[in-house]
């Protein structure tokens, strides 16, 4: 009896299975029938043709003369750089306001629910537009451009910030340098469940060592004024750095509350156990509370991140141009509206997939480092 009921639920399940895919099948079919009928061009051969239009900002070389296929991927790099900006300085700046929030100072933590409160009940894109509305009443123009810190200037025309050249063995050499060290920092974490506050530094300093030792090349071009504009430097426009403040500041508000969650998981008699032993707050927080609360947090922060990566989508609100926005421009000047959507779905999907794999990955890797405590 049980084998046959078995046997019934497998049938239905292929028949149902079947029927969508005749369903998928007929839907494209038509489409592609109907599209050949009107003379519309399907297919993804274009992607090789001169795509003829203007990205404004592009992390990667990028001229008007280059293919379509190009174009994706400098979109997609100004995306990527977006999101890993955004999704770096919100964790650090969430992790000090989910704490601060808990404060015995009335002011501090005060200051950091305000900040809470306004981030998550205000819309991302009022936002944008409201610090994008800023640049030109806040700050001066450009021959009175303020000065916070050696080589930086601010102005109406944005951030004006030292540009480091290198060769491309150096490059090369950074990047190997840089992968080594992050799965160096992976590993540690992964079996302590946190990392000492030196390791960043330590990274750091082996980083510029294996440089030197390397005699590489590389040189530091600083920006000076001259005439009416400033010379040389790297220029981060305010379409830039209204992005990658606006969803700092908005995101933060999220993972503080997160974090102030994590921190409240951990039983009081943690605390108790580590002021018996004459710790002080921090070393609590650092050796105690947040390697118990990371199995609390990583799942929802992963969702905080892959919101960061779809919220990238509103830089079109204030000019810059990310995937999205060079996507759009592609499919009205190419009439692949289609095959655009489908490259639209899958650059985001994967993204996003990779962001919970990776998520995932290490959150196992706190679980099996807590099992073996």
């Amino acid at each position: 009896m049980l084998s046959d009921a078995k046997t019934r639920s497998i049938i239905i399940q292929c028949a149902l299975a079947a029927a969508v895919a005749a369903f998928a099948a007929l839907l494209v079919s038509t489409t592609f029938a109907n599209l050949r009928a009107r003379g519309i061009p399907i297919g993804f051969d274009f992607l090789m043709m001169p795509s003829r239009i203007v990205i404004s900002e592009a992390i990667l070389t990028y001229k008007s003369r280059d293919p379509y296929y190009w174009a994706i991927a400098t979109g997609l790099a100004n995306t990527v750089f977006v999101s890993a900006v955004v999704i770096v300085f919100s964790s650090a700046l969430g992790l000090v306001v989910g704490i601060t929030r808990l404060s015995s100072n009335p002011l501090a933590a005060g200051t950091c629910r305000v900040w809470v409160e306004v981030a998550r009940n205000s819309p991302p894109i009022v936002l944008l537009i409201f610090l994008y509305s800023l640049w030109w009443k806040v700050l001066p123009p450009v021959g009175e451009a303020l000065n916070p810190l050696p080589g930086v200037y601010a102005s109406m025309r944005g951030f004006v910030v030292p540009a480091v050249s290198m060769d491309v063995a150096t490059a090369g050499l950074l990047v190997i340098a840089l992968a080594l060290a992050l799965a160096a920092a992976g590993w540690a974490a992964a079996r302590r469940g946190w990392l000492p506050p030196l390791t960043a530094p330590a990274i750091l300093a082996v980083g510029i060592a294996g440089l030197w030792l390397a005699d590489a090349k590389f040189s530091v071009d600083w920006p000076t004024f001259t005439g009416s504009n400033f010379k040389g430097g790297k220029d981060l426009t305010p379409e830039l750095t209204t992005i990658l403040i606006g969803l700092t500041i908005y995101t933060t508000g999220f993972v503080a509350e997160i974090v102030r969650g994590g921190v409240l998981s951990v039983g009081r008699g943690q605390w108790d156990a580590g002021h018996s032993l004459g710790l002080p707050r921090g070393k609590i927080l650092r050796l105690i509370i947040i390697p118990q609360m990371l199995r609390v947090i990583v799942p929802p922060l992963n969702s905080q991140y892959i919101n960061v990566v779809k919220n990238s989508t509103l830089a079109i609100a204030v000019g810059y141009p990310d995937f999205l926005a060079v996507m759009n421009t592609i499919i009205s000047k190419s009439s692949h509206s289609i095959e655009g959507v489908f490259i639209i779905l899958g650059v985001y999907l994967a993204l996003n997939l990779s962001l919970s794999s990776a998520a995932n990955w290490y959150n196992r890797r706190i679980a099996s480092w807590s099992a073996e405590l």
